[in-house]
C-alpha cells in the first residue's frame, strides 16, 4: 500500500513513486506508438512522395517535446494544459483539460484496438483470431478493462508494466532499422504531386502521436522529487528531463528511418512477393497500412534471412507492437486519472473525484478513465471511425498548454523559452484550425465532451455555493489570498530589528519602542561615509570602534543605557564606508535582520531621501524577506 503525504495542514496529496524509468516508460508507451501507425497514415495520404510528411511530423514532435522539458521544470505539481492555463483563467484550464480528456479517451480506445489489429493482421488463416478480429470491440474493452484494474494498485505498479513492455519495443525498433538499413535507398521517393494547401491537409492528417508529452506533464505530480527539494517545494526538473530526452530522441529518429524504409520496399518485393509493378506494389501497401511495421519486418527479414525469418521475424513485431499500443492505452488511463483528481481538488469537478482508494488512486477518476474509452467503442464501427475523432483533442489541448506558457508573466520563464512556446503555438494552432475545418466528427465528438464537462462544472460550482462575479483587476487584488496573508501578525519573539542610526533623532526611540514590544533584539548601525577608500582599507576599517568616534559613542551609549533599563537587548554595529546603502543592506543580509527602520527628521528631509538617497538603493536592493520601515 502506497503511503500518502500530508501536509502539517492535513491535506492530502498522492504518493510520489514513479522514477524517470517508469515515467519514461509510461511516455515510450503513448509517443512511441506513432510509428506504428503514422508510417503507414503517411503512404496512405501521399504514397511514395510521403517522405518529407514523415520529417515534418519528425520535427514537430521534436519541438513539442522540447517546449515540455521546460513545462515539466516550471511545473512539478503537474504541468499540463490544466495547469498552465489556469494562471490566464479557471475557465480556459478547465476547457483545456476536456480537450485532453477527450483526446486520451480516443488514445485509450483506438490504441488498444490498433494493438490488436497489429497481432491479428495477415492470419485470418487462424480460428480463434478471425473471431478475435470479428469482435475486436469487445476484445478491446476487455483489455481495457484489465488495464483498470492494474491501475488500482497505482501509477506505480502500472509504470512497471510499461518498463517491461517498452524495453522489447526498442529492441525490435533497432532490428528494424539494422534488417532494413542495406535496402535503404530514394530511387523510389516520387517529387510532390500536390499543391501546398493539399500537402499541409495530409501533414495535419498524420499528426496523431502528440498526447505522449501532455501525458507525462501530468504524471510530474507522481513523480519521484529531484534530491534536495520537499513537497512543500517540489522539483522534478532532472527527472522529468531524463524521462523526456531518451523518448524523445528515439521517436524522432526511428520514425525517419522506418518511413525511409518503408519507402525502400520496392526494392525487395519483387524477390519475396513477385510484384514489379509500382500499382501493385502501392495497393500492397496501402492494405498493410494498419500494420506496417510488420510488414517491414516481414519483408525485409524473408529478403535478408529467407521465408521461414520473415514471418517469424513479422509475429516477434507484432506481438511486441500489440504490447506497446497496450501499453498506451494504459498511459491515456494513468493520464486522465490525474488530470480529473486535479481538477476535483481544484473544486471544477465533484468532491468525490479526490476520494482516494487504499493504494492512493483516486476512485471516481479511474472508473470515468476506464468507461469512458468503453463508451466510445460501443459506438464506434470500425478503426477509421475511431481514427477519425483522433488528433483534434490533443493538438487543441497542447495549443492551449502553449498559448497559456508564452503569456504568462508570473513564472520565471526566459524569453527564448517564451519565443519557443510562441512558434510552436502559432504552429499548432493552424493545425488545430485545419483539422476542425477537415474532420467534423472530430469536432463533434469534442464539442459533445467540452458540453458535458462544463456543464458538470456548473453543477459542481452550484452545490458548492459558487457565484461568478466580474471585477475589475484592483478589486480583485484586495481579496486575494497573498494579500490576506501579509495581514497576518508578525509578533514573533527572538526577531531583530536594525535601525540605521544618522544622530539621536526619535527614530531610535520608535525603534527601542519596536524591540521592547516584540521582545526583539535591536541592533544600531551607525555607517561613517568616507568619500575614499584605499588599498589597504579593509583591514584597517576591520579595526574601527565605535567608541572611537564621538557621535557613535554618544549614540551607542544612549542607546545601550536605555536599552538596559527597558530590559531590551541592544547590539552596536559600527561600520566605515563609501556606500551606506550597500553596508545597510549587506549587514541586514548577513546578520538575518526581519525589519530594518531609517529614520528621517522632517517631511522635506523624506521627500529629498526617496528622491534619491540611501532609501531609495536600500529599498531597491532589500530582500523581499526584511521588512523596511521609513519613520518620518
Amino acid at each position: 500500500m502506497a503511503d500518502l503525504i500530508i501536509t502539517e495542514t492535513g491535506t492530502v496529496h498522492r504518493p510520489r513513486n514513479v522514477d524517470w524509468k517508469r515515467a519514461a516508460a509510461l511516455l515510450y508507451g503513448d509517443w512511441g506508438t506513432s510509428k506504428a501507425y503514422v508510417i503507414g497514415l503517411a503512404f496512405l495520404a501521399a504514397g511514395f512522395s510521403s517522405l518529407p510528411i514523415i520529417l515534418a511530423v519528425c520535427v514537430l514532435t521534436g519541438l513539442v517535446g522540447i517546449n515540455y522539458a521546460v513545462i515539466c521544470r516550471h511545473f512539478p505539481d503537474g504541468g499540463g494544459v490544466y495547469s498552465a492555463a489556469r494562471s490566464q483563467g479557471r475557465l480556459l484550464a478547465v476547457v483545456g483539460a476536456l480537450l485532453l480528456i477527450a483526446d486520451l479517451t480516443v488514445t485509450a480506445a483506438l490504441s488498444g484496438w490498433s494493438g490488436l489489429t497489429y497481432v491479428i493482421a495477415g492470419t485470418e488463416d487462424i480460428f480463434w483470431l478471425k473471431f478475435l478480429k470479428d469482435h475486436i470491440a469487445f476484445t478491446t474493452i476487455g483489455v481495457l478493462l484489465f488495464l483498470g484494474f492494474i491501475n488500482w494498485f497505482g501509477p506505480k505498479h502500472s509504470g512497471t508494466l510499461a518498463v517491461a513492455l517498452a524495453l522489447p519495443t526498442v529492441i525490435v525498433v533497432v532490428g528494424l532499422i539494422a534488417i532494413s538499413a542495406p535496402y535503404l535507398t530514394t530511387h523510389f521517393l516520387a517529387p510532390r504531386h500536390e499543391s501546398l494547401s493539399a500537402l499541409w491537409v495530409q501533414f495535419v492528417g498524420v499528426i496523431l502521436a502528440l498526447s505522449g508529452v501532455e501525458a507525462i506533464a501530468n504524471l510530474t505530480g507522481v513523480m519521484k522529487l529531484d534530491p534536495g527539494s520537499t513537497p512543500g517545494r517540489p522539483s522534478v526538473a532532472r527527472e522529468s528531463r531524463k524521462a523526456i530526452t531518451p523518448v524523445a530522441i528515439e521517436v524522432v529518429c526511428a520514425t525517419a528511418l522506418l518511413g525511409w524504409a518503408m519507402l525502400s520496399l520496392p526494392t525487395v518485393m519483387e524477390k519475396t512477393l513477385g510484384l514489379s509493378s509500382q500499382s501493385d506494389i502501392a495497393a500492397t501497401l496501402i492494405k498493410r497500412h494498419e500494420d506496417m511495421l510488420r510488414f517491414i519486418g516481414e519483408q525485409f527479414g524473408t529478403a535478408s534471412f529467407g521465408p521461414w525469418f520473415g514471418q517469424a521475424f513479422g509475429w516477434v513485431v507484432g506481438i511486441v507492437f500489440l504490447l506497446l499500443l497496450l501499453s498506451a492505452a494504459n498511459t491515456a488511463i494513468v493520464a486522465m486519472i490525474g488530470l480529473l483528481y486535479m481538477t476535483a481538488r481544484d473544486g471544477e469537478m465533484p468532491p468525490q473525484f479526490k476520494r482516494l482508494n487504499r493504494h492512493g488512486v483516486p476512485l471516481y477518476p479511474l472508473l470515468i478513465a476506464v468507461g469512458l474509452p468503453v463508451i466510445v467503442l460501443l459506438a464506434a464501427t470500425s478503426f477509421e471511425g475511431l481514427a477519425g475523432l483522433y488528433a483534434i483533442g490533443v493538438v487543441g489541448a497542447i495549443t492551449v498548454n502553449l498559448g497559456s506558457c508564452t503569456f504568462n508573466r508570473a513564472i520565471g520563464f526566459t524569453w527564448y523559452d517564451r519565443v519557443l512556446f510562441g512558434i510552436t503555438f502559432v504552429i499548432l494552432f493552424f493545425v488545430e484550425l485545419t483539422l476542425a475545418r477537415t474532420k467534423p466528427d472530430a469536432l463533434f465528438f469534442v464539442v459533445c465532451v467540452l458540453g458535458v464537462g462544463l456543464a458538470l462544472r456548473a453543477w459542481t460550482q452550484k452545490r458548492a455555493g459558487f457565484t461568478t462575479l466580474t471585477v475589475t483587476h484592483q478589486v480583485a487584488a484586495m481579496v486575494s489570498p497573498d494579500l490576506v496573508a501579509t495581514m497576518q501578525p508578525r509578533l514573533v519573539e527572538g526577531q531583530k530589528i536594525m535601525v540605521a542610526a544618522r544622530g539621536i533623532t526619535p527614530v531610535l526611540s520608535f525603534a527601542l519602542d519596536e524591540a521592547q514590544l516584540r521582545k526583539a533584539t535591536l541592533c544600531v548601525l551607525y555607517v561613517k561615509e568616507v568619500a575614499v577608500y584605499y588599498s589597504g582599507g579593509p583591514a584597517r576599517l576591520g579595526r574601527a570602534r565605535w567608541q572611537d568616534d564621538p557621535e557613535a559613542n554618544a549614540i551607542m551609549s544612549l542607546m545601550l543605557k536605555l536599552g538596559a533599563e527597558r530590559d531590551v537587548c541592544v547590539v552596536p554595529i559600527y561600520a566605515v564606508s563609501q556606500d551606506a546603502s550597500a553596508t545597510i543592506v549587506d549587514l541586514s543580509a548577513t546578520m538575518g535582520i526581519d525589519f530594518l527602520v531609517i529614520g528621517a527628521t522632517q517631511r522635506t528631509a523624506l521627500a529629498n531621501l526617496l528622491r534619491g538617497s540611501v532609501a531609495t538603493n536600500v529599498a531597491q536592493q532589500l530582500p523581499d524577506s526584511i521588512q523596511l520601515l521609513i519613520f518620518g
